[in-house]
């Protein structure tokens, strides 16, 4: 099976995905959209407009079986090649985002895609078109708990206090920063607050081990995924009610979701005066990338037999 997969920009979510797919046998070609997409300053049209004629040559010159539209901007370049079927995946603030015109330009790729995949229950839950829920999957060899002295020793910390993680840029205005940074001066315990942010992904885990606690104040999130892999760590997680961060942690010890400063307040204290980790890690279990590889493998499949069922190919080209 050759699959031809359409990213905005790649995460270290996505590339998982594609090599769980490869592992299955599915042969897959990357196109990204040309340009590049820092913070909260996204591409310019015109890269989209040259983006479009690279799928188009993409697909005649090779013998794709499916066009996967990863995130809800490149579902329309997808769609917009007549003959091999499409699937779309959503990935949460093209669906939950402020930007009605992305909310819009999202729900139309699911509705003529001939398979659309969400990857949680309240992004779910707004989507009146079938779909398959299928969550992203966290790669539980790399994100595993570890030593707490070996982490710190490594990334070359030299502190014995308390740390509270804060994983962004700082200078992101949807990831509030300052909200992070008041609670942890409201605080009643000693805890330094740290940033990370632009590290490569294969580091993140001794971020994670080298700190007491994951702080998430975000005004909106799509997962976020740092919040599974935080799980996969055992690493405690006080974060506000946004993306599936109540679905993943929501029930698991030394956790706190909430929109209310006093009880994230309240719960931070908690865990550093306690010390305990978390058991996120039962919590993530069944969310591997192996997991995601092998459903979304099985998808194709079905996506495929319909159209071979049906005798001409799905997707758009129904009304061609």
């Amino acid at each position: 099976m050759n699959v031809l997969q359409l990213v905005t920009s790649r995460r270290p979510f996505f590339d998982q995905q594609v090599s769980a797919l490869e592992d299955r046998g599915v042969d897959c070609t990357v196109l990204e959209v040309p340009g590049r997409h820092s913070g909260d300053s996204g591409r310019s049209p015109a890269a989209y407009a040259r983006f479009y004629p690279t799928v188009l040559s993409a697909v005649r010159s090779s013998s794709f079986d499916i066009v996967h539209a990863n995130y809800g901007l490149v579902a329309p370049f997808a769609l917009a090649q007549p003959t091999r079927p499409v699937v779309v995946s959503l990935w949460g603030t093209d669906l939950m985002g402020q930007q009605s015109w992305l909310r819009s330009v999202s729900r139309y790729g699911v509705r003529r895609a001939d398979a659309a995949v969400v990857p949680s229950r309240p992004m779910s839950r707004e989507l009146e078109t079938d779909h398959e829920l299928i969550p992203f999957g966290v790669d539980t060899d790399l994100f595993r708990p570890m030593s707490r002295a070996h982490a710190r020793e490594y990334l070359g910390w030299e502190t014995d206090r308390p740390v509270a993680l804060f994983p962004y840029d700082r200078t992101r205005a949807v990831k509030d920063f300052p909200r992070a940074r008041r609670l942890v001066e409201r605080a009643e315990v000693d805890v330094e607050l740290r940033t990370v942010t632009g590290v490569d992904h294969a580091e993140m885990p001794y971020y994670m081990n080298a700190s007491d606690l994951l702080l998430v104040t975000s005004k909106r999130e799509s997962g976020p995924m740092v919040v599974k892999e935080a799980a996969a760590c055992n690493l405690p997680v006080v974060s506000t009610d946004v993306g599936f961060v109540r679905e993943t942690v929501g029930d698991v010890t030394n956790c706190i979701v909430s929109d209310n400063d006093g009880a994230l307040l309240g719960g931070l204290e908690r865990i550093v005066e306690t010390g305990d980790r978390a058991n996120g890690r039962d919590a993530v279990d069944g969310l591997s990338v192996d997991s995601l590889g092998e459903r979304l493998s099985g998808l194709y499949r079905r996506v495929l037999d319909r159209e071979e069922a049906t005798g001409y190919p799905t997707g758009v080209s129904h009304d061609v």
